[in-house]
C-alpha cells in the first residue's frame, strides 16, 4: 500500500498530482528516459513503493546480491521514517545507452547530493550506481 494518496502533490516537483504523474510509472509504465526514471524512483521512496525500486535498480548495483527481504525492509523502514520535502536537478546527462543525473534531495534529515548512473537494458532504464560530489 502506497505511503501516499494519489491526489497528493507529486513528489518528483512536478505540478501535477501522484497519480497523473510518477504513479504510472509505479504501476509498470516504462519511463521513458533517465531523468523521468530519477524522478519516478525519487517519488517511489516518498510513496513506499519498495517494489518498483527493487525492480528499477540495475543487477549489477551491489544491493540487489544482498538478502532481498532485508532490503526490502530496509527501504521500507527508511521511507516510513524519513520526510521527502523536495527534488532539485542540477544536471542531467542523456544518452542511448547510460545518462546521468545529479540531483540534491531534500530530506527531512538533511539534503543529499548525488550523481546517479542510469543504465538502459531490454529497452528499460535502470538505476546502476551513484556517487555524492563534495560540491
Amino acid at each position: 500500500m502506497s505511503l501516499l494518496s494519489p491526489n497528493a502533490p507529486c513528489p518528483c516537483g512536478s505540478v501535477l498530482k501522484y497519480k497523473k504523474c510518477c504513479r504510472p510509472y509505479h504501476r509498470g509504465k516504462l519511463a521513458p528516459d533517465a531523468l523521468t526514471l530519477m524522478k519516478s524512483r525519487y517519488s517511489a521512496y516518498a510513496a513506499g513503493e519498495v517494489e518498483y525500486l527493487i525492480a528499477t535498480t540495475h543487477p549489477d548495483h551491489p544491493e540487489m546480491q544482498k538478502d532481498r527481504q532485508k532490503w526490502k525492509k530496509e527501504i521500507l523502514d527508511f521511507c516510513r521514517m524519513e520526510r521527502f520535502e523536495g527534488l532539485e536537478i542540477l544536471e542531467w546527462e542523456p544518452g542511448e545507452e547510460e545518462a546521468f543525473v545529479t540531483f540534491i534531495a531534500h530530506l527531512g534529515s538533511g539534503s543529499m547530493r548525488e550523481r546517479s548512473r542510469f543504465l538502459r537494458r531490454e529497452n528499460r532504464w535502470l538505476y546502476h550506481s551513484g556517487h555524492f560530489p563534495d560540491s
